[in-house]
């Protein structure tokens, strides 16, 4: 495999896995702080779901991108992580129970 031995193809590799593992860090404690906050939001008699929230998260983030994502692009991910992030709390409560 020619690419492997590649020193700058290695070098881009590595760098491509050290942001990779932050990417998971940044999501595990988004989940995290999401736990946290469904908890408050239940204990204030409050909707843990906002699609209102979720609307302006999904404006400020696209003002805030400043590419190559693309605002569809940021969109796409944005709604899937929202989504999946439901998933993840819903399966931690279920894990609870």
């Amino acid at each position: 495999m020619p690419s492997a031995d590649d020193p700058v193809i290695r070098q881009l590799r590595e760098q491509l896995s050290d942001n990779d593992v932050r990417i998971v860090e940044a999501l595990n404690a988004r989940l995290r702080l999401v736990a946290r906050l469904k908890s408050v939001k239940e204990e204030r008699g409050i909707d843990f779901l906002d699609p209102a929230r979720e609307e302006w998260m999904l404006q400020y983030l696209t003002r805030a991108n400043r590419g190559p994502l693309s605002p569809d692009g940021l969109r796409e991910i944005y709604t899937e992580l929202l989504d999946l992030t439901k998933r993840e709390i819903a399966r931690a409560g279920d894990e609870e129970n």
